[in-house]
């Protein structure tokens, strides 16, 4: 009878991605918009001011996830081949090497070179991968799946800053948008905590009280030393 098991690991490849993005978008966004209304702006350029947030945003968390998670797979890729050129060089060596890391983990030297003989005539380099590299399937580098992942969720989470923009009058921006941001953060924190298996109001009150310093300090900024645009 199997037994299934519901790991968290499996997340980690598109979340840290998706909750970075979103988080940034909402933020950045309505960071932006709060410290435009209050300069003064009218609400032509607040709106201006949040779409362009939104698609420049977007576009640079696409981009700089690419090019980041990419130097990943391609030190990945070295490492493989490196591993690649080892075993084919030597493989007495690194087999040798494989059974010490499972002396480490506790396995006896006898047990140790039986488990890494079996696991070499299997996959050797799927073994070294694994166990001497710590590379696994759920956290591979994936350029594209990242990037896009990111660039989505910074998009989803500038929405409702500038829907916000379109609709209040720049007057009550401010008031509004705090508040609807904090509470939209709260929710953003406790479903990242839950999808990682971490305390919810820990999560929730992360996200939420970086949030309201960084829109506190964009506010301020724009009423002190902002002009009507």
């Amino acid at each position: 009878m199997l037994h299934l098991e519901g790991h968290r690991t499996h997340h980690i490849g598109w979340l840290r991605a998706a909750v970075l993005g979103a988080n940034d978008g909402l933020i950045s966004t309505s960071s932006l918009v709060m410290g435009v209304a209050a300069a003064g702006s009218s609400q032509a350029a607040v709106l201006i001011a949040a779409g362009a947030g939104l698609a420049s945003g977007a576009l640079s968390m696409a981009a700089g996830e690419y090019v980041s998670v990419s130097s990943q797979a391609d030190t990945e890729a070295a490492d493989l081949a490196l591993e690649k050129r080892e075993l084919s060089e030597s493989p007495e060596l690194e087999r040798a090497e494989l059974a010490a890391i499972y002396v480490a983990r506790g396995l006896a030297p006898e047990l140790a070179a039986q488990v890494a003989d079996q696991l070499t005539a299997h996959d050797a380099l799927g073994a070294h991968a694994r166990d001497e590299l710590g590379r696994h399937s759920a956290t591979r580098a994936r350029p594209i799946q990242a990037g896009l992942s990111s660039a989505g969720a910074f998009a989803l989470g500038a929405a409702p800053p500038l829907a916000a923009a379109a609709l209040v009058a720049p007057g009550h921006l401010p008031t509004v948008m705090g508040g609807t941001t904090l509470v939209l953060l709260a929710a953003l924190g406790a479903v990242a905590a839950w999808l990682g298996g971490a305390p919810l109001w820990k999560g929730a009150l992360r996200v939420t009280f970086w949030g309201a310093v960084a829109m506190g300090c964009t506010a301020l900024i724009g009423r002190l030393f902002g002009t009507v645009v």
